[in-house]
Parts: structure tokens; C-alpha cells; sequence
């Protein structure tokens, strides 16, 4: 777990008037990349190791490809693919939240198309038919897709009803509101603006405390077998 108070921020090789807070990488286990992305107007994000997902968390940005550009505020998120032609400018001081992964491919399949969308704008599905727990799918539900991005929102005194145990790791960014999550045999408060990275089979659970709904930006690994 890490809270704001812990962030180190660095500059990654083709940034621009950013920088960096590094959550999640290899380096501790991590089989994705995923940091905050601090700009100023006018800033950019240098070129991606592999796929790449962006999810505004204030500002806005201009991200471009297939020669087209599309003006993303707070909310707005874009799926680019690996070794695509893309950029991201931000249009004001913003805070980007980007996922990198090396794609896995399945054969005989078609890789993804990039998109953009708005996620207040996607359909929320209560989880396990809970109506105070309400789950938004960022990224369409394909095998195309070798991971998912979800947004989690919690009503106070929502939790999950198991203690979650699973082969996927996760990262995960609170959005706003607190709460209390289980990490192993710990127990942490949580609050907007902490990150959490979750290794394979760490036990986890999270209930929401406060008068505030809680919500996360979560990341997962799916729809590839576990030996690849």
C-alpha cells in the first residue's frame, strides 16, 4: 500500500513538463506498469512499452490517433494498443492515471481497435446482484482484451460479501471517500488518492466506511490462461 505522503516522482525517457509516481512495475512483482502521470499544460507522455490505457483523473487531455483527435476530461479514458501511433497532450494541468502492459496475444484472433469513452457514461452492474455495489466495465467484455479496467463504487457501509482470493493481481487507485481493506492479514484505512498493488492470491477484501460513497479505479489481469 502506498499513500500520497510516500509518492516519489521521477521523469520516464520522452515526458515532457511531467513526471511520474511510479505505483506498480515489474520491479516489485508487477506484471503491468502503472503510475500517475503529473502534467503541466502542454505536457506529454513519452512513447509506450506496450498497450496502454489512460483514465483522466483531472485536467483534460488531447489524445490523438488514426489521424484523429479527442479532447478527454475528468472521467474520459482511452485504450491505445501496442505499437500504435498515439499521443496524449495535456490541454491543461492534468493528473492521467495509465496502465502499460506487453500484450498477449491468442492466436488466431484480432488484436483490439483503440477507443475512448467517458465513464460516467458506462452502465454500472451491481456486483453479485448487490444494488450498494456498483461496478463499470471500462473495456469492452472480449477475449481480444488481456486485461480489464474497472471503476468500483461502494455506498457507505457497502462491502464485498467474500474475502477474495484469485490468480489475478490488481492495481488499484481510491477515486474518493475510505474505508477499510484487507490485505493478507492486515488491516488498512484507506482513503482517496492511496494505491494499493495486490499480488496473485493475496486475500483481500474492502468495506466502505464514511458518509461519502467510496469508490476505486482497479486493474486486473484476465482472459489468458495462467501459464502463458
Amino acid at each position: 500500500m502506498q499513500t500520497p505522503d510516500t509518492f516519489v516522482r521521477v521523469h520516464l525517457p520522452g515526458m515532457e513538463q511531467s513526471m511520474a509516481i511510479v505505483h506498480a512495475s515489474p520491479a516489485n512483482g508487477a506484471r503491468f506498469a502503472q503510475f500517475t502521470a503529473e502534467m503541466e499544460a502542454g505536457g506529454q507522455l513519452g512513447p509506450a512499452s506496450g498497450q496502454r490505457f489512460l483514465y483522466v483523473l483531472n485536467g483534460t487531455v488531447a489524445v490523438r490517433f488514426l489521424g484523429s483527435e479527442h479532447v478527454l476530461g475528468p472521467g474520459g479514458f482511452a485504450y491505445l494498443p501496442q505499437d500504435g501511433d498515439h499521443s496524449m497532450v495535456a490541454t491543461t494541468a492534468a493528473r492521467v492515471e495509465v496502465f502499460e502492459k506487453r500484450y498477449l496475444p491468442i492466436p488466431d484472433r484480432v488484436a483490439p481497435e483503440p477507443f475512448i469513452g467517458h465513464e460516467p457514461d458506462v452502465a454500472p452492474q451491481p456486483l453479485m446482484g448487490d444494488p450498494a455495489l456498483q461496478v463499470r466495465s471500462l473495456l469492452p467484455d472480449s477475449e481480444a482484451f488481456d486485461f480489464a479496467v474497472n471503476t468500483m463504487e461502494y455506498q457507505p457501509g457497502a462491502a464485498l460479501t467474500m474475502v477474495e482470493v484469485h490468480v489475478m493481481e490488481h492495481g488499484l487507485l481510491m477515486l474518493q471517500g475510505g474505508g477499510i481493506y484487507r490485505l493478507g492479514d492486515s488491516w488498512h484505512p484507506v482513503t482517496a488518492g492511496d494505491f494499493i498493488w495486490m499480488a496473485p492470491y493475496c486475500p483481500q477484501w474492502f468495506g466502505a466506511i464514511g458518509k461519502q460513497s467510496a469508490k476505486y479505479l482497479i486493474y486486473k489481469d484476465w482472459n489468458r490462461n495462467p501459464l502463458d
